[in-house]
């Protein structure tokens, strides 16, 4: 029997936006909590965290309602499950959100309190990663328990497990990392070399801790993800491919520019996007036909076909519209040399 091509193109779809919010998520966390740890230091890295901060947070937040309206949209039946299964989970990582955007915001107005205001913001970032990507081991398999034609959280195993801490160890490396490159790149950018330096500085730290901590944690899963793992196995190519990316952006901090100034951060920053890319895609290949395994599949979730097709179309005159606007914002706040060395706009 021919499966319909709907579903796959809905999944793909959300596991795009997914990715997206990932990276631009972990950069946008992880430069909260640089911005804290120079907050109170004789270095422009501060300052340059928190200009990169000032206008993107609004950004992510906007990536994370598309992915969740996608998500809703595409796999009603998934989102139901899921927030089932993960209400206690999905409840903190949004009071943590919430908590840290509102301090990230009184940092800027409230005279006498920046500093507590932005630890409490660093603090609360630092473990928003984690705890959302703690929810792909719930999705493998092994936590989740059907009893009387409702799915359950084996909570007494989630906290036990020491794969779950591995994820959750992974999110912050990844975030950490990866914030420290962009910022990398976003410092040399504007042109300051000391900024630079101690971002770098950082990259070369979590890059390799990064890497080894993934692996670790692919080859740890509960017995009960064995499957995944022999799927993975399956696209270990891919992960190949992903491992070159990773040496040619992590060697890209050494490799000098024509004016003789050590690391090209933007390569690094490309190399390593792909890199995470390739990962995720190989991951999320394994990961199907299954959304949570072994109760719900993807074809078992999605919606209806005319409901896919209505919200494709919206979806996409949506993107159309919100494109040029991320592109204006890409120039303004990301290229313009005024805006990222400081100065302002007469």
């Amino acid at each position: 029997m021919v499966q319909p091509i709907e579903p796959s193109v809905a999944i793909l779809a959300v596991w795009v936006v997914l990715y997206i919010y990932s990276m631009a998520g972990s950069i946008d966390f992880g430069a909260s909590f640089w911005a804290m740890v120079y907050g109170n230091q004789q270095t422009q890295a501060g300052k340059i965290a928190n200009r990169f901060l000032s206008p993107t947070w609004e950004v992510t937040n906007t990536i994370l309602v598309l992915l969740v309206v996608m998500g809703v949209g595409f796999f009603p039946r998934a989102a139901y499950m899921l927030g089932n299964v993960l209400i206690v989970p999905v409840s903190v990582i949004l009071l943590l959100i919430t908590i840290r955007s509102s301090f990230m915001v009184f940092a800027y107005y409230v005279e006498g309190y920046q500093r507590l205001l932005q630890a409490v913001s660093g603090i609360t970032a630092l473990f928003i990663p984690a705890l959302l990507i703690s929810a792909l081991p719930v999705t493998q398999g092994g936590f989740v328990q059907r009893a009387d034609g409702r799915e359950l959280l084996l909570f007494d195993k989630l906290l036990t497990s020491p794969s779950v801490y591995l994820y959750i160890l992974f999110g912050l490396t990844s975030e950490l990392f990866l914030a420290a490159l962009f910022l990398a790149d976003y410092s040399r950018e504007s042109g300051d070399e000391e900024a630079y330096a101690a971002y770098r500085k950082h990259a070369i730290v979590f890059g390799p801790i990064t890497l080894l901590v993934a692996v670790f944690t692919l080859y740890t899963l509960e017995p009960e993800a064995f499957w995944l793992l022999k799927r993975l196995q399956e696209f270990k190519v891919w992960y190949v491919w992903s491992i070159l990316a990773f040496l040619i952006g992590y060697l890209a901090l050494w490799w000098k520019t024509p004016e003789g100034k050590v690391g090209r951060p933007r390569v690094a920053v490309i190399a390593i996007a792909i890199q995470y890319a390739i990962a995720t895609f190989a991951y999320g290949a394994a990961h199907l036909p299954y959304i949570i395994y072994p109760y719900l599949t993807v074809n078992e979730a999605f919606t209806q076909i005319n409901t896919f097709y209505s919200l494709l179309k919206v979806f996409t005159m949506g993107l159309a519209i919100l494109l040029p606007g991320f592109i204006i914002f890409w120039r303004l706040f990301m290229k313009d040399k005024r805006y990222l060395q400081g100065e302002r706009r007469p």
